[in-house]
């Protein structure tokens, strides 16, 4: 894979209260990267800097190889900063003005009212719409021009669990065409679900990287229950598939080492002439996961 963005020791401070310190990533071609954190951890000023609305203390980005200029930025399609629509105007008058500012053809407008299922409402006032549809025409807006880059801020920040549905799909939508997509969310589950990577900030720090599956993942933990609990501990404790193994009222837990699938403890069990009343895996939340690699950065 080709990389798009590379982000090399960037700061930038506001007055005495430093937003980015020192910050590093990449993002290569094709991938969802998420930018994960709480308010105030720097994502916006983030992606304000590497979309040219704000300039770094110090440090530098590059797209594409090269150092960010006007040929560099039409292949961006960005929304950090919410439009300005005039609400007495239709949607499409509102993308014409967005069109011509862009030097983009007009033809184009109904291609991006499709992909975002505002075609049909084409004609109508922008005052008329859900905050959903209006967050939906934001994104037509981003995307006209086609560019091979989207870099959006927030994007289902507001909107209801219908209006997140929307704009989850627009997103994926986008995902699936190839374009790489950066996202800033403090919603860990939309970062689970669409995103590829995924960056932790805390305090305008990166204090973790990488694949959302693999980083964002933690020891699964069993529940088992059988007619003799006892024996069912002691023979998992010779078992060599699980940890961490304790015996509760009714049930017995243990952590699955990374290695091992529920079915092979299920088989050694049987196997051993312990027949399984219960066997349930749980999976941490994420936001217990994110929460995790914070506390350890404390």
């Amino acid at each position: 894979m080709n990389e798009i963005l590379s982000i090399q020791n960037l700061s930038k401070n506001y007055g005495r209260i430093k937003a980015v310190d020192d910050l590093s990533f990449t993002v290569e071609r094709g991938t969802v990267y998420g930018i994960l954190g709480p308010n105030g951890s720097g994502k916006t000023t983030t992606l304000s800097v590497i979309t040219g609305v704000l300039h770094p203390a110090k440090g530098s980005y590059r797209w594409f190889g090269n150092k960010p200029g006007k040929r560099e930025r039409k292949r961006i399609g960005s929304l950090v900063e919410t439009p300005n629509f005039y609400p007495y105007l239709t949607l499409f008058q509102n993308l014409q003005i967005a069109a011509r500012i862009k030097n983009v053809q007009e033809e184009d407008i109904n291609r991006v009212l499709g992909v975002t299922d505002l075609l049909r409402r084409k004609h109508s006032k922008y005052d008329t719409l859900s905050l959903g549809m209006k967050q939906r025409l934001s994104f037509a807006s981003v995307l006209l021009g086609d560019p091979e880059v989207l870099v959006l801020d927030e994007p289902a920040n507001g909107l209801d669990p219908e209006g997140i549905a929307e704009v989850r799909r627009v997103i994926m939508s986008e995902r699936d065409k190839g374009k790489t997509i950066i996202i800033a969310s403090h919603i860990l589950d939309e970062v689970e679900k669409v995103c590829t990577h995924v960056g932790i900030l805390k305090m305008g720090k990166l204090i973790t990287s990488g694949l959302v599956d693999k980083l964002l993942v933690m020891d699964r933990v069993l529940t088992l229950s059988a007619p003799d609990n006892t024996k069912l501990k002691e023979i998992l404790e010779k078992s060599g598939l699980v940890k961490n193994i304790k015996e509760d009222v009714d049930c017995i837990t243990a952590t699955i080492l990374s290695e091992t699938e529920p079915g092979e403890i299920n088989k050694y069990v049987i196997e051993k002439g312990i027949t399984l009343t219960r066997l349930e895996v749980n999976k941490p939340t994420l936001e217990s996961q994110f929460l995790e690699l914070v506390r350890e950065q404390n």
